[in-house]
């Protein structure tokens, strides 16, 4: 298929067509204009001893002009290997915590020599398992993924070939592999204990999907800490399925508006959080406020916002040190990781029941 230029009127210029769309040069072009057989390029490109010094330049200055790039995929694919590549799959890279994932993964593939290839699941099962498909088409060296689905023996095959898979954030399903995971329910009971101990009895849960593993551990640490206590659960105090924005701040409105209102809110993600805070801002009442996940600029609002905190960028470099230690051959039993989690106390958790 023809290439087209937004300047169409090539000819105009003394330029014809077949000047405006090139072939991306090859060895084969790097050999002949140097003057030299294939194997000879192919020596340079790949360091190889037995060129003498004259030839080498030779070829050296035709790649120069030529612009010519060895593709590493197909030549590692050619032989067998794997790219110098790793995969990550992901929920969505606009949200911090992923952001951060990613960087700290990638600190550690650059320290590898590897490049990384990052993509967005979307929360989307089919989308999450197409995208792991497409990376291993592609031969990447390990995955890491952040699962969307509720099973994973898709990928059995792959592991017993010894593709090193790490799973991040949530535990596969019918997938027995390595697991990073953060301490979602020790997490919450820390934020719940800490509001009954500011006084608050009522205490109102803002989550997204109780089903999936971070949610439900969060749910959980919420009602040990409530029982704990001798606190009745009342369920008009949870709020489910608000990952959306507009959902959690109608939430957050409804909470406000009960006969018997909260006096207190957890909310149990960075974004759940922030629409609390969009909810709050025009309201009369002024509910203590915890969020799970800490986020930018949290620390600078009128009353600073206590959080949960954690490092995604720590949880990031932990799972990549993992991947390559097995691709280096450690054959332990999969691991099973917790990343600890702690509470920073900044003001908005620390506002006493009114």
């Amino acid at each position: 298929m023809p290439v087209v230029s937004e300047h169409t009127s090539g000819e105009e210029d003394g330029v014809g067509a077949s000047d405006l769309v090139k072939a991306r040069p090859t060895m084969l072009d790097v050999a002949q204009m140097a003057g030299v057989s294939l194997k000879t390029v192919s020596r340079v490109v790949n360091q190889e001893p037995r060129v003498n010094e004259e030839t080498r330049k030779r070829v050296e200055a035709a790649i120069r002009s030529l612009g010519f790039r060895r593709n590493d995929i197909a030549r590692s694919l050619r032989q067998g290997q794997t790219s110098l590549t790793v995969g990550l799959v992901i929920e969505d890279i606009a949200n911090p915590f992923y952001a951060h994932l990613a960087r700290g993964v990638e600190q550690i593939a650059q320290r590898h020599h590897h490049m990384l290839i990052i993509s967005n699941s979307e929360e989307n099962s089919q989308r999450e398992r197409e995208l792991v498909n497409a990376m291993l088409r592609r031969r990447v060296s390990g995955l890491l993924i952040v699962p969307a689905g509720r099973d994973h023996s898709y990928l059995q095959r792959e592991v017993r070939l010894g593709t090193p898979v790490i799973f991040l954030d949530r535990p596969p399903v019918n997938l027995e592999v390595d697991t990073i995971l953060l301490d979602s329910y020790g997490g919450a009971h820390t934020a719940i204990e800490h509001l009954l101990n500011q006084g608050h009895r009522r205490i109102g849960l803002i989550c997204g999907d109780p089903s999936v593993h971070t949610g439900a551990g969060r749910v959980a640490g919420y009602r040990a800490a409530l029982q704990e206590w001798g606190i009745p659960l009342e369920q008009s105090l949870i709020c489910f399925g608000c990952d959306e924005p507009i959902k959690a701040e109608a939430a957050v409105r409804r909470l406000l508006a009960l006969q018997d209102p909260p006096t207190a809110l957890f909310a149990d993600n960075n974004r759940i959080c922030i629409a609390a805070l969009r909810a709050l801002r025009t309201s009369p009442r002024r509910p203590a406020l915890i969020g799970f996940d800490d986020f930018e600029l949290a620390d600078m609002l009128p009353v600073p916002v206590t959080v949960i905190a954690h490092d995604p960028v720590a949880m990031g470099r932990k799972a990549a040190e993992l991947l390559f230690a097995r691709l280096a051959g450690d054959d332990r039993p999969p691991q099973h990781i917790l990343m600890p989690t702690g509470l920073i106390a900044r003001g908005s958790g620390e506002i006493p029941p009114t």
